[in-house]
């Protein structure tokens, strides 16, 4: 594995963000407004994996959100202390308890988490999973029986042929339909507090790290999944302890061919929309192309996908819809929505003179490795939205 970056590397990284936060989008703190965001920090565990400079620049990053959902908290919660304590007793943290992985088994279980400025949130007093109840899950079984038979007579087909030695690896048993998250979405509530006589932004946050299989088939079943679930919560025959959903989290929706796979999903997003009428304002603003932008955000490190998402899902007045994502950043108070490109400032403050894009892929490789494992192989991303007014 590659070297983490020295010390004076890190000075340059840091002179030179400090010098040009605007381009690479690290978002600015800005008074009247709240910067709400996602960021997936590969594999966030033990506080020793890490250097002291790669944890102040994870610090300097967290600390200009109001609102951060992170993915991919390991079971030791050392990291995100150690990440809590350099932020300061400014901000405050809520972690689920380790998901994916049964208690004792082996597999890559990790929690889902929070940071948050007391100053600007306020937690509430819902924090829960998401899951599909027994009922339900009962009922998906029952409907699709035949494929679900099928499914488990070729699954032990293929570990009859492992326990004879016919097979190297052990099988998976890949479910045609949705059952259960590989990981389930963590939910909490709470409130952005705005100017004095104004009523504060109320909302359920989901923090999702969703299913990333072996087709794009797969990871749409666990998406749709839990896009019926919010849409089922945030209607109004239902009783949800706010009315408004926002999702943030690494969804794994990918866009290898942008011309094709994004027109499609955007299409079935807005079957979503179109579903929910009136009722329930649907908006995904990183499936549009930002009016600064030609092209869409990118959210891995390797720019080729945007597998990191906000959604906003709500019937109360004041947030953003998809029809305010063409004037986006008009204000500098918001709504306005970005990612920090950490990938383009580490290119150009250690002075790299060929671009990304004319890279051979082992140069490729070198260069990510830097940073892919010990940064992240995600960008964060954000939504700012300004803060509610008075009546």
């Amino acid at each position: 594995m590659a070297k983490q970056f020295s010390t004076s590397e890190w000075n340059k990284i840091m002179s030179r963000l400090k010098q040009e936060p605007d381009t690479y989008g690290l978002p600015r703190r800005i008074y009247g407004s709240a910067v709400i965001g996602s960021f997936n920090i590969r594999k966030l565990g033990r506080a020793g994996n890490r250097n002291a400079r790669t944890w102040e620049f994870l610090a300097h990053i967290c600390r200009q959100f109001d609102l951060l959902a992170i993915q991919e908290i390991m079971d030791d919660l050392s990291g995100i202390r150690k990440l809590m304590a350099l932020l300061g007793s400014e901000f405050g943290l809520i972690v689920s308890d380790k998901t994916g992985v049964f208690p004792g088994e082996l597999g890559l279980g990790e929690r889902l988490g929070y940071i948050f400025r007391w100053s600007v949130v306020q937690r509430t007093e819902v924090a829960t999973d998401i899951t599909y109840d027994r009922t339900k899950v009962l009922e998906i079984l029952g409907k699709h029986r035949p494929e679900i038979n099928h499914a488990y007579v070729q699954y032990e087909k293929k570990l009859k042929a492992f326990n004879d030695g016919k097979r190297k690896t052990k099988p998976n048993l890949k479910m045609p339909v949705f059952l259960t998250f590989i990981r389930q979405p963590f939910c909490v509530s709470f409130r952005i507090v705005g100017h004095p006589g104004s009523r504060p932004y109320e909302f359920m946050a989901v923090n999702a790290h969703l299913y990333y299989g072996d087709t794009m088939a797969d990871r749409r079943q666990e998406f749709d999944a839990l896009m019926q679930w919010i849409l089922a919560r945030v209607r109004k025959n239902d009783k949800a302890y706010y009315p408004n959903f926002m999702l943030l989290g690494d969804l794994n929706l990918d866009f290898d061919n942008p011309a094709l796979d994004r027109g499609r999903i955007e299409k079935h997003m807005k079957t979503f929309n179109d579903a929910s009428g009136s009722q329930v304002n649907v908006n995904m603003p990183f499936l549009d192309v930002h009016p600064t932008r030609t092209t869409p955000f990118r959210t891995n490190a390797r720019e080729s996908e945007t597998f990191d998402h906000i959604g906003l899902f709500f019937r109360t007045s004041g947030l953003p819809t998809y029809v305010d994502n063409a004037s986006m950043g008009r204000n500098e108070r918001g709504p306005d929505y970005g990612v920090f490109n950490f990938v383009q400032l580490f290119h150009d403050a250690l002075a790299i003179s060929k671009p990304v894009a004319e890279m051979t892929m082992s140069e490729k490789n070198a260069f990510y490795g830097r940073f892919e494992h010990k940064v992240s192989d995600h960008m964060p991303i954000w939504l700012r939205l300004p803060l509610p007014e008075a009546a």
